[in-house]
């Protein structure tokens, strides 16, 4: 029987790789049809323990800026390193592994159906499911789908939506020493906006307009106008840099939520993006997704299915959902919150807070920073709606 991962993106490429640390005694297909380019994606991400695909990371730093509320900081990332992949440093990562991997194949097609077994009637799979590429089914054991998601995904709670770009100045402007984590020196229209410069070197870097926004209005905070003048003013007034060259333009806008994802469905599992893996309070997933994949591979390895993987903390969600309710409501008070969370010489303890690795004595300390009234209002109204 057949193990087939849906999708070649972050997720299924990062599945496939931890997969071949155990190979399973079965043929690994990773169907994908090409659609999007993985070679133009990169992912930011901190960590503080080693990882399998760590040398995909080409660039990495130890210390942080964070601007905020007319005060500049500069933060120690204690353990923590923050890293920044781009997808052709991945695939190229990947690639020789599932070639050295015995059984693992990658399949050009376009994924049309996900069928578990007795879904629908007339599929007699054996307790497995079907998958259909390009009209043609395959009968698989286990399928791990990043394509198609689940059938009732939670609704947003809020979107976040980024434009950056691929830049080279005409000086040497940027320390590539120190990348930005947080600057809010940016105009705020309909969300929590801010600004972060990843440098590559002297004269190349990354920068990103991104913005939290309520989804009602996250259309008009992804006016593709609107964000390519608040790049162009933050480069010509904030970073000074200068004459420069557009060498690439990314963006998307992507929900939100703090709800759960029924990720489940019998010999079906979602995986990346499509599992709820994305962090709502801050848009990140690429450290999420690796854990992941950790758990799915050695629950595969020692218990002969995927699912000994962790349920998301229930805590930490609903503290998730606060903020988005609270910065949604009332985008100023990002901002605010950040500039008190930051307001230390080391930014390890909120990264652990981020990192869903604090305990609630760790947690209780550093939202004393914060207007605990609203806060709590915010959470006590998540937790009467989930009850």
């Amino acid at each position: 029987m057949t193990i087939v991962i849906a999708g070649a993106g972050l997720s299924g490429l990062t599945l496939a790789a931890h997969l071949t640390r155990r190979p399973p005694r079965c043929e690994v297909l990773i169907v994908d049809d090409g659609g999007k380019d993985i070679t133009a994606a990169g992912w930011g991400s901190w960590s503080d323990r080693p990882g399998l695909l760590d040398t995909a990371a080409r660039h990495h730093w130890d210390r942080v800026h964070v601007h905020a509320l007319g005060r500049s900081r500069l933060l120690d990332l204690g353990a923590y390193r923050y890293r920044y992949v781009r997808g052709a440093d991945l695939a190229a990562t990947v690639t020789p592994m599932l070639e050295s991997a015995p059984g693992f194949r990658r399949v050009r097609g376009h994924v049309d159906d996900i069928v578990e077994a007795g879904v629908e009637a007339g599929v007699g799979t054996g307790g497995a499911a079907r998958v259909v590429v390009d009209g043609e089914p395959t009968e698989a054991r286990w399928v791990f789908d990043s394509v198609l998601g689940p059938s009732d995904p939670p609704p947003a709670d809020a979107v976040l939506v980024f434009r950056g770009w691929h830049l080279e100045t005409e000086a040497e402007v940027f320390d590539p020493r120190v990348p930005t984590l947080f600057d809010f020196r940016t105009p705020r229209s309909v969300g929590a906006s801010f600004v972060y410069v990843l440098p590559f070197g002297g004269r190349h870097a990354l920068v990103e307009h991104t913005t939290f926004a309520a989804p009602a209005v996250a259309c008009v905070a992804a006016d593709s106008d609107t964000q390519r003048a608040a790049l162009a003013e933050y480069l010509d007034t904030v970073l000074r840099v200068g004459r420069y060259r557009v060498e690439r333009e990314e963006a998307a806008a992507l929900p939100l939520s703090a709800q759960p994802v029924r990720r489940r469905r019998g010999h079906v599992l979602a995986i990346g993006t499509a599992a709820g893996l994305l962090k709502p309070s801050t848009g990140y997933a690429y450290e999420r997704i690796q854990r992941d994949s950790v758990a799915i591979a050695d629950s595969l390895a020692e218990h002969g299915h995927p699912f000994a993987v962790a349920e998301p903390s229930r805590r930490h969600r609903l503290l998730d959902g606060a903020l988005l309710d609270v910065i949604t409501a009332r985008p100023s008070e990002l901002e605010r919150a950040f500039a008190r969370l930051f307001d230390r010489s080391s930014a390890e303890p909120v990264l652990r807070f981020l990192d869903e690795r604090t305990s609630v004595r760790e947690e209780a300390a550093l939202f004393t920073a914060l207007p605990a009234v609203e806060y709590a209002r915010a959470a006590a109204g998540r937790w009467r709606r989930n009850r």
